[in-house]
């Protein structure tokens, strides 16, 4: 895999989902890669978790919070899909995301890098649009 930067559409892999995602948008390939992340018991390899990211990304966008660096080219192919047909598509990505964070060879990979900080809130951001399913801020969170 060719890493160019710790976003998570910045390698070959992701890249090459949300490219398949933009010519043929349609869940079942985000289902397939989700699920192959989040059903795993044992180690992701350093793909599988990378497409499980992009597909999650692309769950947030299709709820409407889609990254600040989301890549504008899929925003055309994200508004096709419904999002009120999208919560188990949610819930799948959330446990793909922790399934990335807990054992995986892309994981292993960042925390052996300088941007491994940058890489792990990239992630926790990504889980928190995915989780904040009205879009709103907790009243705690105004004050």
């Amino acid at each position: 895999m060719s890493t160019w930067d710790y976003h998570n559409f910045d390698n070959d892999a992701a890249a090459d989902l949300g490219e398949s995602f933009r010519e043929t948008p349609n869940e079942a390939a985000l289902y397939e890669a989700l699920a192959t992340a989040a059903e795993e018991e044992g180690y992701l390899e350093l793909d599988e978790a990378s497409e499980a990211l992009a597909a999650a990304e692309i769950v947030a966008a299709i709820l409407g919070k889609p990254a600040a660096d989301f890549p504008p080219g899929l925003l055309p192919a994200v508004a096709h899909l419904d999002a009120a047909d999208s919560e188990d598509l949610r819930e799948l990505a959330e446990d793909a995301v922790a399934a990335v964070l807990k054992n995986s060879e892309l994981q292993e990979k960042w925390a052996e890098s300088e941007d491994y900080a940058s890489w792990q809130q990239l992630q926790q951001d990504l889980l928190a649009r995915l989780h904040d399913e009205d879009g709103e801020a907790d009243d705690d969170d105004e004050a």
